[in-house]
Protein backbone atom coordinates (compact mmCIF):
# COMPACT_ATOMS: atom_id res chain seq x y z
CA UNK A 1 0.00 0.00 0.00
CA UNK A 2 1.45 3.69 -1.00
CA UNK A 3 2.01 5.28 2.37
CA UNK A 4 1.01 8.58 3.37
CA UNK A 5 2.75 11.67 2.48
CA UNK A 6 2.41 13.07 6.08
CA UNK A 7 4.56 16.23 5.11
CA UNK A 8 5.12 18.66 8.20
CA UNK A 9 2.20 17.09 9.59
CA UNK A 10 4.16 15.65 13.09
CA UNK A 11 4.15 18.79 14.07
CA UNK A 12 1.34 19.83 14.26
CA UNK A 13 -1.21 20.31 17.36
CA UNK A 14 -3.02 17.26 17.77
CA UNK A 15 -6.61 19.38 17.87
CA UNK A 16 -7.78 22.98 15.08
CA UNK A 17 -10.21 25.06 15.43
CA UNK A 18 -12.97 25.24 12.97
CA UNK A 19 -16.89 26.95 12.93
CA UNK A 20 -20.00 24.71 13.34
CA UNK A 21 -23.78 25.72 13.20
CA UNK A 22 -25.50 24.56 16.48
CA UNK A 23 -28.52 25.62 15.38
CA UNK A 24 -30.86 26.59 12.04
CA UNK A 25 -30.65 30.20 11.77
CA UNK A 26 -29.53 33.06 9.47
CA UNK A 27 -27.76 35.18 12.45
CA UNK A 28 -24.46 33.78 11.92
CA UNK A 29 -22.98 34.77 15.34
CA UNK A 30 -26.36 32.86 17.45
CA UNK A 31 -26.34 29.75 15.84
CA UNK A 32 -22.74 29.21 14.39
CA UNK A 33 -19.80 28.30 17.55
CA UNK A 34 -15.96 27.76 17.17
CA UNK A 35 -14.97 24.50 18.37
CA UNK A 36 -11.90 22.59 18.52
CA UNK A 37 -11.72 19.40 16.60
CA UNK A 38 -8.51 16.54 16.03
CA UNK A 39 -7.09 16.80 13.44
CA UNK A 40 -7.76 15.11 10.93
CA UNK A 41 -5.49 12.52 8.87
CA UNK A 42 -5.74 12.78 4.52
CA UNK A 43 -7.25 9.49 3.27
CA UNK A 44 -6.84 7.74 -0.04
CA UNK A 45 -7.12 10.60 -2.85
CA UNK A 46 -7.31 13.55 -0.66
CA UNK A 47 -4.90 16.00 0.87
CA UNK A 48 -4.54 18.21 4.41
CA UNK A 49 -4.53 22.03 3.31
CA UNK A 50 -3.56 24.50 6.17
CA UNK A 51 -6.02 27.65 5.50
CA UNK A 52 -4.43 30.83 5.24
CA UNK A 53 -7.74 32.88 4.01
CA UNK A 54 -11.50 31.83 3.71
CA UNK A 55 -14.18 33.70 1.61
CA UNK A 56 -16.89 35.20 2.99
CA UNK A 57 -20.12 35.10 0.85
CA UNK A 58 -24.04 36.20 1.58
CA UNK A 59 -25.16 32.80 1.25
CA UNK A 60 -22.96 31.64 4.24
CA UNK A 61 -26.56 32.43 6.76
CA UNK A 62 -28.64 30.26 4.10
CA UNK A 63 -26.33 27.40 5.07
CA UNK A 64 -26.39 27.74 8.34
CA UNK A 65 -30.43 28.33 8.12
CA UNK A 66 -30.63 24.80 6.33
CA UNK A 67 -31.75 25.79 3.16
CA UNK A 68 -29.23 24.47 1.10
CA UNK A 69 -29.62 20.96 2.98
CA UNK A 70 -32.99 19.99 4.29
CA UNK A 71 -31.45 16.84 5.40
CA UNK A 72 -28.11 18.65 7.01
CA UNK A 73 -27.72 17.37 11.03
CA UNK A 74 -26.94 19.61 13.19
CA UNK A 75 -24.13 20.12 14.25
CA UNK A 76 -22.33 20.58 10.99
CA UNK A 77 -19.18 22.47 9.55
CA UNK A 78 -19.73 25.37 8.12
CA UNK A 79 -18.03 27.95 4.92
CA UNK A 80 -17.75 27.11 1.25
CA UNK A 81 -14.07 27.97 0.28
CA UNK A 82 -10.43 28.32 1.14
CA UNK A 83 -6.88 28.63 0.03
CA UNK A 84 -4.39 27.58 1.49
CA UNK A 85 -1.22 25.23 1.50
CA UNK A 86 -0.95 21.39 1.43
CA UNK A 87 0.74 20.21 4.16
CA UNK A 88 -0.15 16.27 3.72
CA UNK A 89 -1.21 14.10 1.01
CA UNK A 90 -2.50 10.97 1.27
CA UNK A 91 -2.27 7.53 -1.69
CA UNK A 92 -3.05 8.24 -4.60
CA UNK A 93 -2.95 11.65 -4.81
CA UNK A 94 0.29 13.18 -6.90
CA UNK A 95 -0.37 17.24 -5.95
CA UNK A 96 3.16 17.93 -3.81
CA UNK A 97 3.50 19.12 -0.30
CA UNK A 98 4.00 22.72 -0.18
CA UNK A 99 1.71 23.34 -3.50
CA UNK A 100 -0.61 26.65 -2.63
CA UNK A 101 -4.00 25.61 -3.62
CA UNK A 102 -7.47 26.80 -3.30
CA UNK A 103 -10.85 24.98 -3.49
CA UNK A 104 -14.60 25.00 -2.73
CA UNK A 105 -15.78 22.63 -0.27
CA UNK A 106 -18.59 22.62 2.90
CA UNK A 107 -16.89 23.59 6.18
CA UNK A 108 -14.00 26.09 4.66
CA UNK A 109 -14.57 27.85 7.95
CA UNK A 110 -11.72 25.90 9.31
CA UNK A 111 -7.78 26.19 10.40
CA UNK A 112 -6.94 23.30 8.76
CA UNK A 113 -9.33 21.28 5.71
CA UNK A 114 -8.95 17.72 4.41
CA UNK A 115 -9.92 18.26 0.78
CA UNK A 116 -10.23 15.95 -1.98
CA UNK A 117 -7.71 16.32 -4.33
CA UNK A 118 -9.87 16.61 -7.55
CA UNK A 119 -11.56 19.70 -6.09
CA UNK A 120 -8.09 21.56 -5.58
CA UNK A 121 -7.18 24.52 -7.61
CA UNK A 122 -3.52 25.50 -7.80
CA UNK A 123 -2.39 29.04 -7.52
CA UNK A 124 0.90 30.95 -8.35
CA UNK A 125 0.68 32.19 -4.48
CA UNK A 126 -0.41 32.32 -1.62
CA UNK A 127 -2.61 35.18 -1.50
CA UNK A 128 -6.38 36.13 -0.82
CA UNK A 129 -7.24 38.06 -4.36
CA UNK A 130 -7.53 34.17 -5.81
CA UNK A 131 -10.19 33.49 -3.33
CA UNK A 132 -12.94 35.82 -5.53
CA UNK A 133 -12.20 33.52 -8.28
CA UNK A 134 -13.84 30.48 -7.11
CA UNK A 135 -17.32 31.29 -5.95
CA UNK A 136 -17.64 35.14 -6.69
CA UNK A 137 -16.25 35.27 -9.92
CA UNK A 138 -17.44 31.43 -10.67
CA UNK A 139 -21.08 32.53 -10.54
CA UNK A 140 -20.91 35.64 -12.68
CA UNK A 141 -18.69 34.00 -15.63
CA UNK A 142 -20.63 30.71 -15.90
CA UNK A 143 -24.56 32.82 -15.12
CA UNK A 144 -23.34 35.36 -17.62
CA UNK A 145 -21.92 32.83 -20.01
CA UNK A 146 -24.53 29.99 -19.84
CA UNK A 147 -28.10 31.99 -19.20
CA UNK A 148 -27.82 35.93 -20.29
CA UNK A 149 -26.41 35.32 -23.78
CA UNK A 150 -24.69 38.15 -24.14
CA UNK A 151 -24.10 40.07 -26.99
CA UNK A 152 -21.87 42.89 -27.98
CA UNK A 153 -23.31 46.49 -27.79
CA UNK A 154 -25.62 45.28 -25.20
CA UNK A 155 -26.79 46.95 -22.30
CA UNK A 156 -26.53 45.22 -18.83
CA UNK A 157 -27.07 46.48 -15.09
CA UNK A 158 -25.03 45.11 -12.34
CA UNK A 159 -26.71 45.41 -8.96
CA UNK A 160 -24.77 45.68 -6.08
CA UNK A 161 -21.27 45.89 -9.08
CA UNK A 162 -18.66 46.22 -6.18
CA UNK A 163 -19.44 43.45 -4.40
CA UNK A 164 -17.83 39.99 -4.02
CA UNK A 165 -19.47 38.62 -7.60
CA UNK A 166 -20.57 42.01 -8.69
CA UNK A 167 -17.28 42.93 -10.04
CA UNK A 168 -16.89 40.61 -11.84
CA UNK A 169 -19.78 40.64 -13.72
CA UNK A 170 -19.05 43.60 -14.53
CA UNK A 171 -15.90 42.98 -16.19
CA UNK A 172 -17.49 39.70 -17.50
CA UNK A 173 -19.57 41.41 -19.45
CA UNK A 174 -17.45 44.62 -20.58
CA UNK A 175 -14.87 41.83 -22.19
CA UNK A 176 -18.27 40.93 -24.28
CA UNK A 177 -18.38 44.32 -25.65
CA UNK A 178 -21.62 45.46 -23.57
CA UNK A 179 -22.22 49.03 -22.25
CA UNK A 180 -22.22 48.15 -18.19
CA UNK A 181 -24.48 49.77 -15.86
CA UNK A 182 -23.29 49.17 -12.24
CA UNK A 183 -25.47 50.05 -8.70
CA UNK A 184 -23.26 50.99 -5.62
CA UNK A 185 -23.59 53.02 -2.01
CA UNK A 186 -20.74 55.32 -2.38
CA UNK A 187 -18.27 57.57 -4.29
CA UNK A 188 -15.70 55.29 -3.30
CA UNK A 189 -17.64 52.30 -4.72
CA UNK A 190 -18.63 54.38 -7.89
CA UNK A 191 -14.62 55.11 -8.31
CA UNK A 192 -13.51 51.41 -8.52
CA UNK A 193 -16.14 50.88 -10.61
CA UNK A 194 -15.22 52.98 -13.31
CA UNK A 195 -11.08 51.10 -12.97
CA UNK A 196 -13.16 48.21 -14.15
CA UNK A 197 -14.55 50.02 -16.88
CA UNK A 198 -18.02 50.22 -15.96
CA UNK A 199 -19.83 52.99 -18.20
CA UNK A 200 -22.53 54.10 -15.85
CA UNK A 201 -22.28 53.89 -11.86
CA UNK A 202 -25.50 54.57 -9.87
CA UNK A 203 -25.19 55.94 -6.48
CA UNK A 204 -28.40 54.61 -5.08
CA UNK A 205 -27.48 57.00 -1.89
CA UNK A 206 -27.66 60.09 -4.00
CA UNK A 207 -29.79 59.39 -7.28
CA UNK A 208 -32.87 57.31 -7.70
CA UNK A 209 -31.99 54.00 -9.98
CA UNK A 210 -35.85 54.07 -12.01
CA UNK A 211 -35.43 57.83 -12.73
CA UNK A 212 -32.05 56.87 -14.28
CA UNK A 213 -32.98 54.48 -16.36
CA UNK A 214 -35.74 55.86 -17.65
CA UNK A 215 -34.36 59.07 -18.13
CA UNK A 216 -31.26 57.90 -20.18
CA UNK A 217 -31.77 54.59 -21.11
CA UNK A 218 -35.48 54.81 -22.36
CA UNK A 219 -35.16 51.88 -24.62
CA UNK A 220 -34.57 50.16 -21.67
CA UNK A 221 -31.99 47.15 -20.73
CA UNK A 222 -31.04 43.60 -22.32
CA UNK A 223 -29.36 41.77 -19.70
CA UNK A 224 -29.95 42.30 -15.37
CA UNK A 225 -27.63 40.51 -13.30
CA UNK A 226 -29.51 40.68 -9.80
CA UNK A 227 -28.65 39.50 -6.18
CA UNK A 228 -30.59 42.26 -4.05
CA UNK A 229 -34.24 41.10 -4.32
CA UNK A 230 -37.06 43.05 -3.26
CA UNK A 231 -37.28 46.34 -5.03
CA UNK A 232 -34.35 46.60 -6.42
CA UNK A 233 -35.94 43.50 -8.62
CA UNK A 234 -38.75 45.04 -9.26
CA UNK A 235 -37.28 48.07 -10.51
CA UNK A 236 -34.63 45.98 -13.07
CA UNK A 237 -37.41 43.49 -14.37
CA UNK A 238 -39.99 46.62 -15.03
CA UNK A 239 -37.10 48.40 -16.65
CA UNK A 240 -36.08 45.44 -19.16
CA UNK A 241 -36.59 45.53 -22.76
CA UNK A 242 -38.09 43.36 -25.66
CA UNK A 243 -36.22 40.34 -25.42
CA UNK A 244 -34.44 41.65 -21.97
CA UNK A 245 -33.22 38.68 -19.73
CA UNK A 246 -32.32 39.17 -15.63
CA UNK A 247 -30.55 36.55 -14.48
CA UNK A 248 -31.00 36.01 -10.47
CA UNK A 249 -27.90 35.12 -8.68
CA UNK A 250 -29.19 36.07 -5.17
CA UNK A 251 -31.81 38.23 -3.24
CA UNK A 252 -29.32 39.37 0.05
CA UNK A 253 -32.07 41.61 1.12
CA UNK A 254 -34.17 39.15 2.11
CA UNK A 255 -31.90 36.04 3.32
CA UNK A 256 -32.69 37.52 7.04
CA UNK A 257 -36.21 37.29 6.72
CA UNK A 258 -38.76 34.71 6.14
CA UNK A 259 -40.21 35.03 2.36
CA UNK A 260 -42.38 31.73 2.59
CA UNK A 261 -45.03 33.92 3.15
CA UNK A 262 -44.77 36.95 1.56
CA UNK A 263 -46.41 38.13 -1.48
CA UNK A 264 -45.34 40.68 -3.96
CA UNK A 265 -48.02 42.81 -5.27
CA UNK A 266 -46.15 43.25 -8.54
CA UNK A 267 -46.13 39.09 -9.13
CA UNK A 268 -49.55 39.11 -9.92
CA UNK A 269 -48.81 41.01 -13.08
CA UNK A 270 -45.57 39.14 -14.04
CA UNK A 271 -47.17 36.87 -16.61
CA UNK A 272 -48.53 39.07 -18.51
CA UNK A 273 -45.46 41.45 -18.52
CA UNK A 274 -43.11 38.27 -19.66
CA UNK A 275 -45.53 37.02 -22.11
CA UNK A 276 -46.01 40.90 -23.79
CA UNK A 277 -42.78 41.81 -23.96
CA UNK A 278 -40.92 38.33 -24.42
CA UNK A 279 -38.74 38.23 -21.21
CA UNK A 280 -36.70 35.55 -19.42
CA UNK A 281 -36.13 35.57 -15.66
CA UNK A 282 -33.51 32.74 -14.70
CA UNK A 283 -32.18 31.83 -11.46
CA UNK A 284 -28.55 30.58 -11.26
CA UNK A 285 -27.07 28.27 -8.53
CA UNK A 286 -23.40 27.22 -8.99
CA UNK A 287 -23.75 23.72 -7.69
CA UNK A 288 -26.12 23.23 -10.39
CA UNK A 289 -23.34 23.26 -12.87
CA UNK A 290 -20.55 21.04 -11.44
CA UNK A 291 -18.14 20.63 -14.65
CA UNK A 292 -17.99 24.46 -14.87
CA UNK A 293 -17.86 25.15 -11.10
CA UNK A 294 -14.92 23.24 -11.14
CA UNK A 295 -13.01 24.51 -13.72
CA UNK A 296 -13.87 28.09 -14.45
CA UNK A 297 -12.03 29.01 -10.92
CA UNK A 298 -8.60 28.25 -12.90
CA UNK A 299 -9.43 29.95 -15.90
CA UNK A 300 -10.27 32.89 -14.35
CA UNK A 301 -7.42 33.07 -11.50
CA UNK A 302 -5.36 32.67 -14.78
CA UNK A 303 -6.96 35.66 -16.15
CA UNK A 304 -5.73 36.83 -13.31
CA UNK A 305 -2.29 36.51 -13.16
CA UNK A 306 -2.34 37.97 -16.97
CA UNK A 307 -3.78 40.84 -15.86
CA UNK A 308 -7.02 40.28 -17.92
CA UNK A 309 -8.97 40.31 -14.54
CA UNK A 310 -8.79 42.31 -11.14
CA UNK A 311 -9.73 40.99 -7.95
CA UNK A 312 -10.52 43.41 -4.79
CA UNK A 313 -10.44 42.16 -1.73
CA UNK A 314 -11.65 43.79 1.49
CA UNK A 315 -10.06 42.69 4.50
CA UNK A 316 -11.88 45.00 6.75
CA UNK A 317 -8.53 46.44 8.05
CA UNK A 318 -9.86 50.16 7.86
CA UNK A 319 -12.54 49.01 10.77
CA UNK A 320 -12.86 49.42 14.69
CA UNK A 321 -12.90 45.69 15.19
CA UNK A 322 -10.54 44.79 12.15
CA UNK A 323 -8.64 43.60 10.09
CA UNK A 324 -10.56 40.40 10.22
CA UNK A 325 -7.54 37.82 11.23
CA UNK A 326 -8.43 34.51 12.70
CA UNK A 327 -11.07 31.86 12.80
CA UNK A 328 -13.02 33.99 15.64
CA UNK A 329 -13.39 36.96 13.18
CA UNK A 330 -15.34 35.12 10.51
CA UNK A 331 -18.67 36.13 12.47
CA UNK A 332 -17.34 39.85 12.43
CA UNK A 333 -16.70 39.31 8.22
CA UNK A 334 -19.92 37.85 7.98
CA UNK A 335 -21.99 40.80 10.47
CA UNK A 336 -19.87 43.30 7.71
CA UNK A 337 -20.93 42.67 4.32
CA UNK A 338 -24.68 42.87 5.73
CA UNK A 339 -23.55 46.36 6.24
CA UNK A 340 -23.72 47.39 2.84
CA UNK A 341 -20.11 49.01 3.18
CA UNK A 342 -17.82 46.12 2.07
CA UNK A 343 -15.82 47.09 -1.59
CA UNK A 344 -14.78 43.39 -3.02
CA UNK A 345 -14.70 40.50 -1.89
CA UNK A 346 -14.25 39.90 1.95
CA UNK A 347 -11.52 37.70 3.43
CA UNK A 348 -10.62 36.52 6.53
CA UNK A 349 -7.10 35.41 6.99
CA UNK A 350 -6.35 32.20 8.88
CA UNK A 351 -3.54 32.04 11.26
Amino acid sequence: MEALNIGSMANLPSTYKKIVAVKFGTNFRDVTKVVDAPMPVPEEGQVLVKNRFVGINASDVNFTAGKYDPNAKLPFDCGFEGLGEVIAVGPGTSIAVGTPVMYMVYGAFSEYKVVPSNRLTKVKKIAPEYIPCQVSAGTAAISLDKLADLKSGETVFVSAAAGGTGQFAVQWAKKAGCHVIGTCSSQEKANFLKTLGCDRTINYKTENINEVLKAEYPNGLDVVYESVGGEMFETCFNNLKVRGRLVIIGYISKYGTDTSSQVMPFLASLPQKVLTKSLSVRGFFLPHYPVEMFTFPGKIAEMYNNGQIKSLVDTGKNLHNGPFVGIDKVADAVEYLYTGKSLGKIVVEIK
